[in-house]
């Protein structure tokens, strides 16, 4: 059970575990060991809430693919049960980040001050660059 806040979990039997050859330098080691870890997550076909579903499709992560599947490959340790932690660690994130709801943005207007301080400090830019110019030649 991956637990995600002390309301939502995740059970076992929705991630998918695939023990795979890591890549990158170890020698001997790397080439006879599956280290590494792939973790999938159909998110579309878990128990998420709807709201959590859909942002996390809505979301744009390369691990997500565009049929809702979240694919986590760790292969940061050497160790087989570490990658699987990490792997847990960063679909953990991944959701976390998704159940903070986006503030809804509220359209608003500069002030009339404001319109005016922006347009004096145009005219005072306006002047140093006059200021560069070379005098014309009359």
């Amino acid at each position: 059970m991956l637990e995600i806040t002390a309301e939502l979990s995740i059970p076992d039997e929705e991630l998918e575990w695939t023990a795979i050859r890591a890549q990158g330098a170890g020698g001997q080691h790397v080439n006879k060991a599956s280290t590494a870890i792939h973790l999938r997550f159909d998110s579309q076909a878990s128990s998420l809430p709807d709201a959590v579903k859909l942002r996390l499709l809505a979301l744009r992560d390369t691990r997500i693919g565009r049929d809702g599947v979240v694919v986590i490959k760790a292969q940061r340790f050497r160790s087989q049960d570490r990658n699987r932690e990490d792997a847990q660690a960063r679909l953990r994130e991944l959701i976390l980040q998704v159940l903070k709801v986006p503030k809804a943005r509220r359209a608003t207007r500069p002030s009339r001050a404001a319109k005016q301080r922006r347009m004096d400090s145009k005219g005072r830019r306006a002047q140093i660059k006059q200021h560069r110019r070379p005098p014309p030649d009359d």
